[in-house]
């Protein structure tokens, strides 16, 4: 299941390309617009900073902008600053691999073999999907 965390964040990065595209956006704006509590929103937007998909400006003119073009924002990157491991399982995981406890051969684990194509389903989604498209798509569902 996708985390508060998560959601919250992809909303946060979607309002914030869909908004001027020239000036940082206030943390307040955010959160009321998307109806997300203040003090969490900072702590997300905080971790993408650190992660280099944000930046910030202080002061009253102050917020946080985009370092990137919304077209090379790849789903990939968002999802693990802010959710972890895309794998549901650590034995199938390609960053943060881990062999489980209770398997005694990953090749015949039926469990291992299905998440391996749930994995690659997700990556495949998240690998062609950029912050672009979730603005579009956002932008699509205001019109109608």
């Amino acid at each position: 299941m996708l985390s508060k965390k998560t959601k919250y964040g992809l909303k946060a990065l979607t309002f914030i390309v869909n908004s001027d595209g020239n000036n940082p956006v206030q943390v307040s704006a955010i959160a009321k617009n998307e109806q997300i509590p203040q003090k969490f929103l900072e702590s997300i937007l905080l971790t993408l900073r650190k992660a280099g998909v944000l930046g910030s400006k202080k002061g009253k003119h102050g917020g946080y902008y985009l370092r990137q073009e919304p077209e090379d924002i790849l789903m990939t990157e968002v999802m693990r600053v802010l959710e972890g491991p895309i794998a549901m399982v650590p034995c199938v995981s390609l960053n943060y691999y881990e062999k489980c406890d209770d398997c005694v051969d990953e090749d015949n684990c039926s469990v291992h073999k299905l998440m391996i194509q749930v994995r690659d389903s997700a990556l495949n989604v998240f690998r062609n999907t950029t912050l672009a498209d979730l603005a579009l798509k956002n932008t699509e569902d205001i019109v109608k």
